[in-house]
């Protein structure tokens, strides 16, 4: 049995941000980078399960061996997904489409990669569907972890990446499903508040998930059935912010595991994101005694507040 499984595609991008840029293509994703995290800081069985192109497979595979991860890959796409990303100096940051690969298939999933103790959900580009994560609700008891970032995005005219929800879709999906993670962005697009305590609890409303809104720089919130509680961040110079969420996925489900505290777990995510953003691409250092060591550094001052 795994100890995770992550399904989403995995992507190969270009980023440049005011301190740096790759050179060329670089892996990448919301459930790879989840993946590489949870495998670094003490899951010893991790998989993937996606969809990409020819075009960048003997990297991935090499790739996937040098870090441990058991790939289940669909190589049928005519080519592996990818963004350009570009940071301005406030954070903000324009996502342009370099690649799109196939949906994720339901049928083409080996019964072992259903045999996990949690699942991160983590699209790029919508491709997992409500009918990939019903088949995982109905044929395991593994817990779901939801990033639903590639839920909500679409290609505009320009091939550059817009946000919308479905909100009927998106509410079926909720319910399949035990912590939603989006950003502070993405929570606005899925609830239509812009503050985000509201969106919490719009969050909260629309299934029993516990939710969680990432918030970069100033943190994170996630919301129990009584409490709200305000995760601060690691104060850090940022050099890359791609994946720092998604490594707060993978971090936080690892966390979880070892305490089934929410706390514990927002704190270990919130230490671990504060690393990846200091680096830049997948080989990203990440140990877990350092992530012990800035969740330390970060606990007096998380605020936990009853909700009334």
């Amino acid at each position: 049995m795994f100890d995770l499984v992550g399904f989403g595609n995995p992507v190969y991008d270009n980023i440049v941000t005011p301190e740096t840029k790759t050179d060329g293509r670089v892996l990448s994703g919301c459930s790879t980078n989840a993946c590489l995290a949870a495998k670094r800081l003490g899951m010893s069985k991790v998989g993937l399960v996606g969809s990409m192109g020819k075009d960048f497979a003997d990297r991935f595979q090499s790739d996937m061996k040098r870090y441990g991860i058991e790939a289940q890959m669909d190589f049928g796409s005519k080519e592996t997904g990818g963004f350009h990303l570009i940071y301005d100096k406030t954070g903000d940051r324009t996502l342009d489409v370099i690649g799109v690969a196939e949906k994720i298939s339901p049928k083409n999933i080996p019964d072992i990669f259903l045999q996990s103790r949690y699942f991160l959900i983590g699209p790029i580009l919508g491709e997992v569907t409500l009918d990939l994560i019903e088949l995982l609700r109905s044929s395991t008891s593994g817990i779901i972890f939801l990033d639903p970032q590639g839920l909500i995005r679409v290609i505009g005219q320009d091939g550059r990446i817009v946000h919308k929800c479905d909100h009927e879709v998106f509410g079926k999906i909720a319910r399949q499903v035990d912590f939603i993670k989006p950003n502070e962005h993405e929570s606005e697009t899925i609830t239509d508040e812009c503050d985000p305590v509201n969106a919490l609890k719009s969050l909260q409303r629309l299934s029993e998930a516990v939710p969680i809104v990432t918030l970069a720089e100033r943190g994170s919130l996630i919301m129990s059935k009584d409490e709200l509680i305000r995760v601060p961040a690691y104060r850090t110079r940022a050099i890359d912010p791609t994946g720092a969420g998604d490594v707060y996925g993978g971090s936080f489900i690892t966390e979880y595991d070892r305490t089934g505290s929410l706390t514990e777990a927002a704190l270990f995510a919130s230490a671990a994101a504060s690393m990846m953003v200091e680096q830049v691409g997948p080989d990203f250092k990440m140990t877990l005694q350092g992530v012990q060591e800035r969740k330390e550094a970060i606990r007096g001052d998380l605020v936990a507040v009853r909700m009334d």
